[in-house]
């Protein structure tokens, strides 16, 4: 190895110390928590990236009806998840604070809340699944209407498998073992990608085919998340017995923190639903730009997603332990970490756009509108995205659960939604005055996380 070499490897080792190593845990520590995450989220999203492409070979009316109901899927399906953080933030505080039969039991009692909730949500979403189209999409052509309608159902029938997996990766986290949600999700996604291939490319079963491959791939990531934690994970042991018996005390603890999460979610993705309302009124074309805009812009946020998970793990480690000082410094580095991996995913994604676009074919027209879009995107996330959604996890992760979800629903209520119907449809921007309105509420959430962080009330939660 050269002299320069050497100077760049004690460089960053020296960076790597000062900013991501405390008393409470050091940065191979806290890397080696982050590092599988980032891998996951980077195949999720490469993954979804790709089956948003092959779907688009069904035609403009399949693409824009799954885009549409990945909307309502994402709105349902996070609250489950919320749920499982809830589990996540007290299995990451029992770990700090070393016991470890409370890690065990809060792990397991969060994956029964998560399956119950899963299972409700399932049966009624698929019995008023009609009027909730109508409600939300009833504009829409009747072709993409149709698609909807069936992409809903499958998508439903396959929420208690997707569940059942989030609660068991969310108490992994928990303790920081992200390494074998990795494989899991590896298992889950490649095989969701590999019957994509077969169904809609080879087979031609368009929305039908993604259903059916959702479905499989989710109980099949469900099987190995349950067979990995009862066989062979030895922090926490999980057995059904345990999992039938639910605990009261424990559960209260995890709601404290899932609820709040929960009713945020449902109400935030519903002001994002509300969105996608605005954007039916402005036809099929503004839903495709819409949709592939999104997939573009989630290839940005691969590492800074897998930070925002990553922090929770480490804040609530660190407030398990009471050591706030540690909470304070790495929430700052991660935020910091999180903007320079937004400049560098730009500088390499913006020249490869007009490749990555083509992967979607999109009708020749709207291409400029789509670039546009990223363009904006990427000017404001590594100043906006980062403090308006890693902080709010850091505080969560504290237990200041109620204060991040009144935050955020306030902001996307009266900034998104309302700012979007007035720019996009009032003002007639269309399209570009919606994805303004997003970007206009990123940095509201920012300055409201920031003023609660240099505060006290957040860490004054004692959940364990």
């Amino acid at each position: 190895m050269n002299s320069a070499a050497v100077k760049m490897k004690h460089k960053t080792i020296y960076l790597l110390d000062k900013y991501l190593t405390g008393e409470s845990m050091n940065f191979k520590q806290i890397i080696g928590i982050l590092i599988p995450i980032f891998v996951d989220q980077a195949c999720l999203i490469l993954m979804s990236l790709l089956n948003t492409a092959m779907i688009s070979s069904a035609g403009v009316a399949a693409v824009s009806a799954v885009s549409m109901v990945d909307s309502l899927n994402i709105f349902l399906v996070n609250v489950f998840i919320a749920v499982a953080t809830g589990g996540t933030v007290i299995v990451a505080q029992y770990k700090g604070s070393g016991n470890s039969k409370m890690v065990s039991k809060t792990a397991i009692q969060a994956t029964s809340a998560v399956t119950i909730f899963s299972v409700l949500l399932s049966v009624l979403v698929i019995i008023f699944h009609m009027p909730t189209l109508n409600i939300l999409f009833g504009k829409a052509e009747a072709d993409v209407f149709q698609n909807a309608r069936i992409y809903l159902i499958g998508s439903c029938l396959s929420y208690p498998f997707i569940a059942i997996f989030q609660a068991v990766s969310g108490g992994l986290r928990g303790v920081g073992e992200t390494k074998p949600c990795l494989n899991l999700s590896l298992l889950m996604n490649l095989t969701n990608t590999a019957l994509n291939v077969l169904l809609i490319t080879v087979l031609n079963m368009g929305v039908e085919g993604l259903v059916i491959s959702t479905i499989l791939a989710r109980i099949i990531g469900m099987i190995a998340s349950l067979i990995y934690i009862m066989k062979y994970n030895e922090t926490i042991h999980f057995n059904i017995k345990d999992a039938l018996r639910l605990d009261f005390d424990i559960l209260k603890k995890v709601m404290f923190i899932g609820l709040p999460f929960a009713a945020e979610q449902l109400f935030f993705n519903g002001g994002k639903l509300l969105t996608q309302t605005f954007i039916v009124q402005l036809g099929t074309l503004a839903m495709t730009v819409y949709a592939i805009s999104n997939s573009i812009a989630m290839l940005f946020q691969i590492g800074p997603n897998a930070l925002s998970i990553g922090i929770v793990t480490v804040v609530g480690q660190c407030a398990g332990r009471r050591n706030i000082q540690d909470a304070r410094k790495f929430t700052k580095s991660l935020i910091g970490l999180s903007s320079v991996l937004y400049v560098f995913a730009a500088l390499i994604l913006l020249p490869l756009f007009p490749f990555i676009v083509k992967m979607f074919s999109p009708p020749e027209k709207i291409i400029s509108t789509i670039f546009i879009m990223i363009v904006i995107s990427a000017i404001a996330q590594p100043i906006l995205w980062s403090p308006s959604f890693i902080m709010p996890s850091a505080l969560r992760a504290a237990g200041d659960s109620n204060f991040t979800s009144i935050a955020s629903l306030l902001s996307m209520w009266l900034i998104r939604v309302v700012l979007g119907y007035i720019l996009g449809i009032t003002l007639g921007f269309g399209i570009i005055g919606v994805w303004v309105a997003m970007i206009i509420e990123w940095s509201t959430r920012g300055i409201i996380f920031g003023i609660r962080f240099k505060g006290k009330k957040w860490y004054a939660h004692k959940l364990i």
